[in-house]
């Protein structure tokens, strides 16, 4: 068991919930999830502290619309302004991808200034305070999202401790000039004694196809060259996979009653899970924050929870962001890449709201 863990995983999960409907995907599901819960805490926030429970439905449509809207142009603005700009529809494609949490955030506040002027009786910083204790929670579930999609992952770690990112390989492999059944990339077993500690670990691939007709000596032929192409010449083999371009193709083919099985033994990368680090880290800072808010109650200084959000949500997010591969390619040349830099006046703001709310202190507590 503790071989397992501290050794490397074959990650290839299928990003939709139930295979072959794949409108229903783990990110929109964890994503929905986490509004969810976070308005049945919103209700409970408001019930503890004598507020109107019926103004959580008003809030989360803010919430809700500004966390999409905000995430999209976030990204739009931040990392792709020439692709999204000269094509302004393709913004409306957020199924395709491209969500920034700093758009998210930046968009989220001044929704929320929206909410309190409208509303009387809750001030701006009493509603974020609470606000953030959720959001914390919710991205955690939304970069657990991120690992279910195999995107957003971490650079090499140059050990055999890691994640091997398949998915997408298994995605070119499904476009071969042959019937293709099922693709399954494994760990073997047997394959420990090429295990080298720099990073590049063995990795089996079996595919399952069918038999039609084919003879075994016309598919192994195909194969062979089709498979290497798809290993060695595609951005994302080359991102995750470490076959080398000179060599033969480490092939066997086995034939059965109505299919053959072909296995390739070739190598992967291992990468930091960054996803991981980030959804562990954030439910952490959830808990922290939830355990201030039940101990205290409206008692918390306002601006005190936002303040230790934007300091440990964004800190950890410029620590993590060493660890990740780059989103974009103009980050390449960046000394810090542009998480980084958009998260650092938020941990400043941070700062400056937790000397402002200590200096307030914390109210006695009423008999």
């Amino acid at each position: 068991m503790l071989s397992f863990i501290l050794n490397y995983v074959v990650w290839d999960p299928n990003p939709a919930v139930f295979a072959g409907f794949e409108r229903l995907r783990w990110y929109s599901l964890l994503f929905a999830l986490g509004f969810i819960i976070s308005q049945q805490f919103m209700v409970y926030f408001f019930k503890k502290e004598g507020h109107n429970e019926a103004l959580v439905d008003k809030l989360t449509i803010y919430m809700v619309l500004a966390t999409i809207i905000g995430a999209r142009l976030g990204h739009v603005l931040f990392y792709e302004p020439e692709k999204y700009l000269s094509n302004p529809i393709d913004i409306l494609k957020v199924w395709e991808g491209g969500l920034a949490s700093h758009g998210a955030a930046i968009a989220i506040l001044f929704a929320l200034w929206l909410y309190a002027k409208k509303t009387p009786g809750q001030s701006y910083l009493w509603v974020v305070d609470r606000i953030v204790i959720v959001t914390a929670m919710t991205g955690a579930l939304i970069r657990f999202g991120n690992l279910m999609n195999s995107e957003i992952g971490g650079k090499d770690t140059g050990t055999d401790t890691g994640i091997v990112y398949m998915r997408d390989t298994e995605e070119v492999l499904e476009s071969l000039r042959v019937p293709v059944e099922s693709i399954d990339a494994y760990k073997p077993e047997d394959r420990q004694n090429e295990l080298n500690g720099n990073g590049i670990v063995p990795v089996n691939i079996d595919i399952v196809i069918n038999k039609g007709n084919f003879t075994k000596e016309t598919l192994e032929s195909t194969l062979r060259s089709d498979i290497k192409y798809a290993l060695t010449q595609f951005n994302s083999s080359k991102k995750y996979l470490a076959e080398e371009v000179e060599t033969p193709l480490n092939l066997t083919l086995t034939e059965e009653s109505n299919q053959y099985v072909a296995t390739v033994k070739t190598f992967g990368r291992a990468k930091h899970p960054t996803q991981i680090y980030e959804s562990i880290s954030y439910f952490i800072i959830f808990l922290i924050l939830l355990s201030i808010w039940i101990k205290y109650k409206e008692r918390v200084p306002e601006g005190l929870l936002l303040g230790l959000f934007l300091i440990s949500v964004f800190g950890m997010r410029f620590v993590w962001e060493f660890f990740k591969e780059n989103q974009v390619e103009f980050e390449e040349t960046m000394k810090f890449n542009m998480g980084q830099i958009l998260s650092i006046p938020l941990v400043i703001a941070g700062v400056l709201l937790v000397l402002r709310a200590l200096k307030k202190g914390i109210p006695a507590k009423e008999n």
